[in-house]
């Protein structure tokens, strides 16, 4: 899952170098943390959330195969 929304969120920005991913693993839900340069935020996040929303069901089907719960939270 990690891999994933690493290779999304680099493919998505000017500075791929500087995209982190932090996995924070709960008892039953794993967060994953998305870290990126300040003036990627937006590109990320896109129009209405739109971009941020499609990584997020992208992330959820991926989970639901794997039978876990993994949810995504974007960090400034």
């Amino acid at each position: 899952m990690k891999a994933l929304i690493e290779f999304i969120a680099r493919s998505l920005v000017d500075a791929p170098d500087q995209v982190q991913v932090t996995e924070v693993e709960g008892e039953q839900t794993t967060v994953l943390e998305l870290k990126v340069a300040k003036e990627d935020l937006g590109k990320v996040i896109g129009k209405q959330g739109r971009t941020a929303r499609a990584m997020r069901t992208l992330l959820s089907a991926a989970s639901t195969k794997a039978k876990k719960r993994v949810v995504l939270e974007i960090l400034e």
